[in-house]
């Protein structure tokens, strides 16, 4: 187990077993916990410590829960080696730590991830370009295009049709389609409840037809979008949501370049 602290192997079983910390900390406190809810969220952090008879009876609960967990068994302290190696931060667990986080803690964590790509304010790529016009001639639409969002505004990497650079953020439906971290279909926009009063839709660019699939950083955080647009509604079919999701994870290939 050298270098392999038991707090950052318990983030990372209750990760891949999504397990929910609520659950966690009542059994937990049901086995003879004696540490508070904050408290037990505070030591998954990483702001606090606990005594080792707390962390492990915690690492006894997270075991037991997450049982098919490939991360598991998380050790006991006594069998986590300390061999002088700093111990990994929540941080570096990246999206999956989401659930230990703040929203304004998630939004942070996501800009960083934008910022990390280094291609804000960047000029045209071929690579990026390779992938909207593949997107635009598969699904015959007048618009595709890349975008980061940070936190005002959406910037296109790559794009055809036309689509305003540097949109506000609030305006953009690929603001909505990160918020999701799931595809956004929306087949006509003017049978939608969200968008059909959009400015987007009532004037220039008149869309009707949206699909956005998330982009994600290396670490699992949504940095923007790679999405289809046109001017008249359509359908969109699970094979044409797999041609999406595979452009996309082209799109995410090159945004870890």
């Amino acid at each position: 187990m050298r270098g392999r602290p038991q707090r950052a192997l318990m983030l990372q079983a209750i990760a891949a077993a999504a397990l929910d910390t609520g659950h966690i900390t009542k059994r937990y406190l049901d086995g003879g916990g004696t540490a508070s809810f904050a408290a037990v969220r505070d030591y998954l952090s990483g702001s606090i410590e606990l005594p080792a008879r707390e962390t492990n009876l915690l690492a006894e609960v997270v075991n037991m829960l997450g049982q098919r967990s490939p991360a598991l068994p998380v050790p006991h302290a006594a069998h986590d080696a300390a061999d002088g190696s700093s111990e990994m931060s929540w941080r570096e667990l990246g999206a999956s730590s989401a659930f230990l986080l703040s929203d304004a803690e998630k939004e942070q964590a996501r800009l960083d991830a934008v910022t990390r790509t280094h291609l804000l304010d960047t000029g045209p790529e071929e690579r990026f370009d390779r992938i909207t016009r593949n997107a635009q001639q598969r699904f015959q639409v007048s618009t595709a295009i890349v975008t980061l969002i940070d936190d005002e505004r959406q910037f296109l990497k790559s794009v055809i049709g036309p689509v305003e650079q540097n949109m506000p953020k609030a305006r953009s439906f690929c603001n909505t389609a990160i918020e999701t971290s799931q595809p956004l279909i929306i087949r006509d926009t003017f049978h939608d409840e969200k968008f059909k009063w959009s400015p987007l839709v009532l004037g220039d660019p008149f869309i009707r037809f949206y699909a956005g699939y998330p982009l994600r950083s290396p670490d699992g955080w949504t940095v923007g979008t790679l999405c289809v647009i046109d001017q008249q509604a359509r359908a969109f079919s699970p094979s044409d949501e797999h041609s999406l999701s595979r452009l996309a994870l082209m799109a995410e290939h090159e945004l870890a370049a």
